[in-house]
C-alpha cells in the first residue's frame, strides 16, 4: 500500500481466533493499525466510540450479528466503510448486507490477496471522501460530502452508504453517460457482482429519495441501452 494509505486504523470484528491472528498479522504487515474485537456488543461500542478508517465485520458473532451492527452504525450516521466477512454465501445475504449499508461483502474462505485489494479500494475511497469539497445542490437536494450528509428541503435524507457513494459519483460525473459496468467498478470497487441489476436497484432506491417524481426522473436519467446520466 502507498504511504498515504499506511497507518490507517482498521477495526476487525471477528470471533474466529485463527482468522483474527492471520488478518491482524497481514494488515499490520501492510502498515495498518489494527484492533480486534471478538463479540458483537463490544464491536459496536468500539466502532461507535472511536475513529476508524475501515471496519472488517463478521456476520456471525456472539451477542449481536454483524448485520445488526452494520444497521445500527448506519442508523446513527457512522459512515466508516464496512467490509462484511461471512461463511454465508447466499445472494440474499449479500444483498441484505449491501442494502443495510455495507460497502463490500466477502465470503469465507476468501483469498487474502483479494481481501487486501478490497481493503485498499475502501481506504482509497475513504481518503477521497475526507478531502475538502463544497456542498453541492440540485433542486431541493443539498449534498455535504465532508459530513456525508444529504438534505432535502432542509430535512435529512436517509441514504445508505452505498446510495450516498452512488449519488456522489453521479454528481462528480454529471453530464456523462455512465454504463452499469463502470458504476459497478468505480462505486462498488470491483467487477464481479451478482448481476448488473444491482446498479438498477440502487438507482431506483436513490430516485425514491432525491427525485420530485421518481416515476418520471429529472435528475438521474436512464440512457436506454447505455446506462445513466446525472442532469442535476
Amino acid at each position: 500500500m502507498t504511504d498515504r494509505l499506511q497507518r490507517k486504523r482498521v477495526l476487525l470484528i471477528e470471533d474466529e481466533p485463527g482468522l483474527v491472528l492471520t488478518l491482524t498479522d497481514r494488515l499490520k504487515s501492510e502498515g495498518l493499525d489494527v484492533a480486534a474485537v471478538t463479540d458483537g456488543p463490544a464491536g459496536l461500542a468500539r466502532a461507535s466510540d472511536e475513529a476508524w478508517d475501515l471496519i472488517l465485520l463478521d456476520v456471525m458473532l456472539p451477542g449481536m450479528s454483524g448485520f445488526d451492527i452494520c444497521r445500527e452504525l448506519r442508523r446513527t450516521n457512522v459512515a466508516i466503510p464496512i467490509i462484511m466477512l461471512t461463511a454465508r454465501g447466499q445472494i440474499v445475504d449479500r444483498v441484505l448486507g449491501l442494502k443495510i449499508g455495507a460497502d463490500d461483502y466477502l465470503t469465507k474462505p476468501f483469498d487474502m490477496m483479494e481481501l487486501m485489494a478490497r481493503v485498499e479500494v475502501q481506504l482509497r475511497r475513504q481518503v477521497a471522501r475526507t478531502t475538502n469539497a463544497s456542498p453541492y445542490a440540485f433542486g431541493e437536494i443539498v449534498i455535504d460530502v465532508r459530513k456525508a450528509e444529504v438534505t432535502r428541503g432542509g430535512s435529512p435524507v436517509d441514504l445508505s452508504a452505498r446510495e450516498f457513494l452512488l449519488l456522489k459519483y453521479f454528481v462528480e460525473h454529471r453530464g456523462e453517460t455512465l454504463g452499469r459496468d463502470q458504476l459497478l467498478n468505480d462505486v462498488w470497487g470491483y467487477h464481479s457482482m451478482p448481476s448488473t441489476r444491482t446498479v438498477d436497484v440502487h438507482v431506483a432506491w436513490l430516485r425514491q429519495k432525491v427525485e420530485p417524481n421518481p416515476r418520471h426522473p429529472q435528475y438521474i436519467l436512464t440512457i436506454h441501452g447505455l446506462g445513466y446520466k446525472f442532469a442535476g
